[in-house]
């Protein structure tokens, strides 16, 4: 991925994220899981793998994406957009794994995806729920 996040997690948000996050049932689009520190995130309605994130430890503390690379054979992930790849790297992992608001985030997926569709009047929450589903609290 040419664009990569640019949030540092904390140490502590490392150790959640290193955890995953399974999905429980049909509105969660998200299983997420690490292999040493590769975090792999897969749509879970299809098992289909659309990001790699390698997280490297930052000097002073926290952990940040190196590097990353998604899918990109349409048949497996329609995706073809570096910022919003950028955005949905960033906010599945602080969203769907750690549960935090990321409203801000969000707020960008919706203004991102009404431009890229052209559909202005497009409702927030069928944007987010469509792509991002839903997080099991539990």
């Amino acid at each position: 991925m040419p664009q990569l996040p640019q949030r540092i997690w904390s140490d502590e948000d490392w150790e959640r994220i290193q955890r995953g996050y399974a999905s429980r049932d049909m509105d969660e689009k998200w299983d997420v899981f690490t292999e040493g520190e590769v975090v792999f995130l897969h749509r879970s309605w299809t098992g289909n793998g659309a990001y790699a994130a390698t997280f490297a430890p930052v000097d002073g503390g926290g952990w940040r994406i190196a590097r990353a690379v998604v899918e990109r054979d349409p048949e497996r992930y329609r995706g073809t957009d570096d910022d919003y790849d950028c955005l949905m790297l960033e906010l599945v992992i602080s969203a769907i794994v750690l549960g935090e608001p990321a409203s801000d985030l969000r707020s960008k997926l919706v203004e991102l995806t009404r431009r890229k569709s052209g559909a202005a009047d497009a409702p927030a929450g069928l944007i987010q729920h469509s792509v991002l589903g839903l997080r099991s609290d539990s």
